[in-house]
């Protein structure tokens, strides 16, 4: 069995189509490209480029055309009711994976709003969309849409991916919470703000309800999750991430956390609150890794999951890493704060190759 492993970027991340993933590899940051490193090792690896902020399905419409070599379409029946173009960018003679062959099957590794994006494509290969099948006519209807290429698929891995939710949205719009109460070091409020300013700068001027931060509500993951089911023949691996401790009631960030999230992290570690659709946030989403909380990223509430025992991988259920101790670029190779990051997906690629 011959594997492809396609790695998808979070929110406002970047690819191999980019220009700046030369100078600085979304995987691997400074500690170098991971997506060379893997390739030396015999592992067929891609770095995906998709939209930075765009929702999981333009994500999920984007990464189909690249991995084989079409026109990027985002669906007759999606680019009507979000008032975009049907069509985006074309790869054909450029896909990502030049040698894709029928025997091919694809492991989709995405980080943060990147796991959402894999999770979701599988899900269209799988089952494609009605919406999207009625909208059709005289069969101009991407294959995407069609479904019906689950064996397509071999495994999804979700890094610090907020499967659930994340909270600091619902915070950030909550009445009941006043954020200026949130004791933080004074530095920080400097690189929260720095990072806050970068995020709506970038933003493309999409339709608000087609773009990751809303897909990142809690409400909304609760959809998006209730349409994701956890395919039978596919394997999942998640990787929970946790860099805070506990005090008091609430959870405050280690030393060493990346200083562009520790304002943040601190605001996590305390909200407790209600969505707008009336689903409680309690004490069990303060423990985060400075942008996400730690729940989220274990396995989406409801679908069947265990703890990872390497030796025994299932499919049709998430395979849950240990949480890993790090924040939330950790596992991308810091972005201040080097980390060597190349032995855990070595070990990991490696792992997910021993699967049947």
């Amino acid at each position: 069995m011959k594997l492809k492993f396609v790695f998808i970027h979070g929110t406002a991340g970047w690819g191999s189509y980019d220009k700046r993933y030369e100078k600085m590899p979304y995987w691997g940051m400074r500690g170098g490209d991971l997506i060379s490193y893997l390739n030396e090792k015999g592992f067929d690896s891609y770095a995906a480029s998709v939209s930075p902020f765009g929702s999981a399905w333009d994500r999920s419409c984007e990464l189909y055309a690249q991995i084989f070599g079409k026109r990027t379409d985002y669906g007759i029946s999606h680019s009507k009711v979000y008032g975009h173009e049907r069509f985006g960018r074309d790869y054909t003679g450029c896909a990502l994976i030049p040698d894709l062959t029928d025997g091919t099957k694809l492991v989709l590794i995405g980080h943060s709003f990147g796991g959402t994006t894999a999770r979701l494509f599988a899900e269209l290969m799988a089952h494609g969309d009605e919406a999207e099948r009625a909208a059709a006519e005289n069969g101009d209807i991407s294959p995407l849409f069609l479904g019906g290429m689950e064996d397509r698929i071999h495994s999804v891995c979700a890094a610090a991916c907020a499967m659930n939710g994340n909270s600091s949205f619902d915070m950030l719009s909550d009445p009941g919470f006043d954020l200026n109460s949130v004791k933080v070091p004074w530095w920080s409020r400097y690189f929260g703000r720095r990072m806050s300013n970068q995020l709506q700068t970038e933003t493309d001027g999409r339709d608000p309800r087609d773009c990751a931060d809303h897909d990142m509500q809690i409400d909304q993951a609760a959809i998006l999750n209730e349409r994701m089911c956890t395919l039978p023949d596919v394997y999942y691996y998640s990787v929970p991430c946790s860099y805070t401790k506990k005090s008091g009631d609430s959870y405050v960030p280690k030393k060493g956390m990346e200083p562009f999230f520790v304002m943040r992290s601190y605001q996590i570690g305390q909200y407790t609150g209600m969505t707008k659709g009336g689903t409680r946030i309690g004490q069990e989403w303060k423990e985060n890794d400075g942008r996400v909380s730690t729940i989220s990223e274990t396995s989406p509430f409801g679908a069947p999951s265990r703890k990872l025992d390497p030796h025994d991988l299932r499919p049709g259920i998430w395979n849950v890493y240990p949480v890993h101790d790090g924040d939330h670029m950790s596992l991308q190779g810091g972005l201040l704060h080097k980390k060597d990051i190349r032995s855990f997906y070595l070990d990991m690629l490696t792992m997910i190759s021993s699967a049947d």
